[in-house]
């Protein structure tokens, strides 16, 4: 016998996420939403209330928080497909412009997990290169990336010539990458993230984490990425094991 839940157990902020979710539907993406203050008045309840399903509905995608600017529908999320590509050829498949800003880029002494990621001795200098990454200007992820420094001299001056890393470590040092290990969590956003990402301390991000090797089966890399959880959905091609 079927349950009939009544309306009264909806809690007050459920109902009015559902309309300003109603009222997104009507909007283009990138549309502006009005003010917190602006919609309470619409729809008759408190900003406390708004503001909850505001946020609800940002930790969702359905709409994007911009620093300084306000809220707005979101776009639609772009895709990566879990494969061994570089952000270069992600964006330029979705007919994006790529982008990255260098944020950071020195030598650290390899610690015990650095050691066993990259096959390298503790204490081994390790080439950090942290970038902003950006698609069509928007800014997408934080990438943090880690490679032995005695394997690759002279790298942080091949990325002045060569834009995309995996093409600079191809072209430059005849290393091609071939397989690689990747795991995907979730995380809040940090001050400093949510700053470079132009969106709001604590909101969902999606952390990656991938360690690549080349065709012989040697450590080349290992990655840390912070993406914006609004505007990334993860795309994977599965198949059923032979018995």
């Amino acid at each position: 016998m079927a349950t009939h839940v009544s309306s009264a157990r909806v809690p007050k902020y459920y109902r009015i996420k559902q309309q300003v979710l109603e009222m997104t539907q009507a909007l283009e993406p990138g549309s502006a939403m009005p003010a917190e203050r602006l919609l309470a008045v619409r729809l008759g309840t408190s900003r406390t209330t708004v503001r909850q399903a505001l946020q609800e509905l940002v930790g969702e995608g359905r709409l994007d928080r911009i620093q300084g600017k306000g809220t707005f529908v979101a776009q639609p999320k772009l895709y990566r497909t879990l494969q061994l590509t570089s952000h270069t050829e992600d964006m330029r498949a979705q007919g994006l412009e790529p982008a990255s800003q260098m944020l950071d880029i020195g030598e650290v002494a390899a610690d015990a997990k650095l050691s066993a990621l990259l096959g390298i001795d503790v204490g081994e200098r390790v080439l950090r290169i942290e970038r902003l990454r950006l698609a069509s200007g928007d800014p997408m992820a934080i990438e943090t990336t880690h490679l032995s420094a005695r394997r690759f001299p002279g790298l942080r001056q091949s990325l002045a010539t060569y834009p995309s890393l995996y093409t600079a470590l191809a072209e430059v040092y005849g290393v091609h990458l071939v397989e690689a290990d990747e795991t995907i969590e979730t995380s809040l956003s940090t001050p400093r993230e949510a700053q470079l990402l132009a969106t709001d301390v604590g909101l969902p991000m999606l952390l990656l984490s991938r360690h690549s090797r080349d065709a012989e089966g040697r450590p080349v890399e290992w990655v840390r990425s912070v993406y914006r959880g609004s505007r990334y959905k993860f795309v994977a091609a599965l198949r059923r094991p032979a018995p």
